[in-house]
């Protein structure tokens, strides 16, 4: 059920703002990212895998050309173009499975929360449609195995297994890899995607590790306890249980409307609302599909016009997707318009495109928090489930069921008036001096973000001359175009930091990556090019560009004018070189500017180091280099 549009007349904008200013202040914290618990020690069993028994086998002693640190989109995708490119890949996976974040994150009613056929990559190398709009989690799961099963990654994948060590040997030119499985790996090069929202957070509250009920975090779900299943079968193991959920951003959107009608009583304690737009989910018409989108190349048409809405640019004038996110996108591009047209010529002020941007922003959330009125029917509970910031200021949401979820009788909504959850006992939960008992608690308080790359990732790099990356990346990471890191050689990184910065739909970052890091390897195979990393004065220069900073909504992300939360370090913000910058152009300008990169065969930026032929044989002699600034021959 959606609102009647507002129109900018109708609006206090002064009263809107300042009630944005009194909201984020009520939950600014000195402590920021730690005032999370991290998932180990005595809550190490908050990160157990439920889906499959541990396995046994003997470790690895081997060399390959590629691995993979990583089976999430990241691996999958980089692994199918390599295996295109005829380069053999070992990917190395803590799950038990392919899958990455669907693998863990099997929770009740998960779902892509944007158009399946723009989030789920390779649909037409494999064959496949997307069942809904929306697929949900197991569609995902399964599709990330049929990639893995097109494409043989498969065959020399590594599961359940976790790297511990990652160092370079500069005489060998290798990479040695080994893990917890007592491995020792050695490759020539390393891809790594260990996922910016992979490894799970709790909240530091006093007193939860002395909660006597279960509890468990959504990304480990225990169906055990609830009873139900993945795809959807009810959580008969509730009925009679006081369930208690902490956390009301993306994931427990989607996982209240079914606690709600399982459990007993179920008690929501909600730090901040969030953004609940109309999702519209719906099957997929397959003779719509058949006529209006299947041929060649339709997948990367409609990854193009979907990202092309979020460019620095014109936004298209067609709409392939047509949900939340484009429309907001193309609200502003009508109001600039609208701005351009009223200026009679005269030049338009980058402050009056910022206000005309805001405009439509208080506009659309406006009728945002008017739609939870028309559809929640406690007053209270509507006041408090209104969201008070941009919607780009945390991740917008997209549902048909979760404001529904709160006319239930069952459900209880615990504002904190921003404050979070006092303290947890032996029983239950404290708010304002109130205790609430339960049986049960579920975290869904999210993944790290902003804390160390080794923390995340479970291991350092150890590059040439023994630098670890945590070093070399103090203060800050420092890449070249997001893939490269000078002092560590024919190491890649895969993801959207300082790269295309996308964050409406992030696998679209990890196809073009995948695809970019590919070529570059096939053709150093090609070329008998040893080693390849970049200068430093390169990574200085991509600093020095990612430092020109945003405009429009990537101006607003990060913005320590928000609300806090994942998007702005928890309202301390990024510094100018953080991971969270991402190319001033936007995404397409990125995924361009990689393109003439590639097409101009000098490899710009980067150092090779060849491999000296033996005068004796003309074979190629591994221990022999020297360093060249190689141009490649198509």
């Amino acid at each position: 059920m959606s609102s009647t549009k507002t129109t900018p007349n109708e609006l206090d904008r002064d009263a809107i703002r300042a009630r944005y200013r009194i909201e984020r202040d009520k939950r600014l914290r000195a402590d920021g990212n730690d005032q999370y618990v991290e998932v180990a020690g005595e809550f190490a069993h908050f990160v157990d895998d439920p889906y499959v028994e541990p396995t046994n086998r003997e470790p690895l002693v081997d060399e390959v050309t590629a691995i993979f640190i990583g089976g999430g989109f990241g691996g999958l995708v980089t692994g199918a173009r390599l295996a295109e490119a005829g380069i053999p890949v070992r990917i190395i996976e803590k799950g038990g499975d392919f899958g990455g974040t669907w693998y863990w994150n099997r929770y009740p009613g998960a779902q892509c929360d944007t158009h399946s056929f723009v989030y789920m990559p390779l649909l037409e190398e494999t064959g496949h449609v997307p069942t809904e709009k929306y697929a949900h989690g197991p569609e995902i799961l399964e599709h990330s195995r049929r990639i893995g099963k097109h494409f043989g990654l498969y065959d020399d994948a590594v599961f359940q297994t976790e790297v511990t060590e990652l160092a370079w040997d500069d005489d060998a030119a290798r990479w040695i890899v080994r893990t917890n499985r007592g491995d020792e790996m050695r490759a020539q090069f390393v891809l790594m995607c260990t996922g910016p929202l992979h490894r799970p957070k709790l909240p530091g509250i006093p007193g939860i590790e002395t909660f006597e009920g279960h509890a468990f975090h959504t990304s480990r779900w225990d169906y055990d306890y609830t009873g139900g299943d993945p795809q959807g079968a009810a959580l008969t193991g509730l009925s009679d249980k006081r369930v208690g959920i902490i956390g009301t951003g993306a994931t427990s959107v989607q996982v209240i409307p079914h606690l709600a009608r399982a459990a007993g009583e179920l008690y929501v304690f909600q730090r901040t609302p969030s953004s609940i737009d109309v999702r519209n989910n719906a099957p997929t018409d397959m003779a719509w599909f058949e006529n209006e989108v299947l041929e060649p190349g339709w997948q990367d048409r409609w990854l193009r016009n979907f990202t092309a809405h979020f460019a620095a640019g014109t936004v298209p004038e067609e709409d392939l997707v047509g949900d939340g996110w484009t429309d907001l996108t193309r609200r502003i591009r009508d109001r600039l318009l609208e701005l351009f047209a009223s200026g009679g010529g005269a030049k338009v002020t980058r402050e009056q495109m910022m206000e005309t941007f805001f405009d439509a922003d208080d506009e659309k959330m406006t009728e945002i928090r008017a739609r939870v009125d028309s559809i929640v029917g406690d007053e209270s509970a509507a006041d408090a489930l209104k969201p008070w910031f941009r919607q780009l200021c945390k991740r917008p949401c997209f549902h048909d069921e979760y404001l529904q979820a709160f006319n239930e009788s069952s459900t209880i909504l615990v504002d904190t008036d921003g404050q979070g959850v006092e303290r947890i006992d032996e029983t239950g939960v404290w708010v304002d001096g109130v205790h609430y008992e339960l049986d049960c608690i579920i975290y869904a308080t999210g993944f790290e973000v902003g804390t160390s790359f080794t923390r995340r990732s479970g291991f350092d790099a150890v590059g040439r001359d023994g630098v670890l990356l945590s070093e070399h990346w103090d203060p800050a990471m420092r890449t070249l175009h997001g893939m490269h890191v000078h002092g560590f050689p024919n190491l890649f990184h895969i993801g959207a930091a300082q790269g295309a910065g996308l964050v409406a739909n992030y696998p679209h970052n990890l196809t073009e990556a995948g695809a970019h890091v590919a070529w570059i390897i096939r053709r150093l195979l090609d070329q008998g090019i040893d080693r390849v990393e970049p200068t430093i004065e390169a990574e200085d220069a991509w600093l020095g560009v990612l430092r020109g900073g945003g405009s429009g909504m990537s101006g607003v992300l990060g913005s320590t004018d928000c609300t806090p939360g994942y998007y702005n370090n928890e309202g301390k913000g990024f510094d100018k070189n953080s991971v969270g910058l991402g190319y001033p152009g936007g995404a397409l300008a990125f995924f361009a500017l990689m393109e003439r990169w590639r097409e101009a065969g000098d490899f710009e930026g980067l150092e090779f180091a060849a491999v000296a032929p033996s005068p004796a044989s003309g074979r190629l002699v591994h221990g022999r280099k020297r360093a060249v600034h190689q141009t490649f021959v198509e």
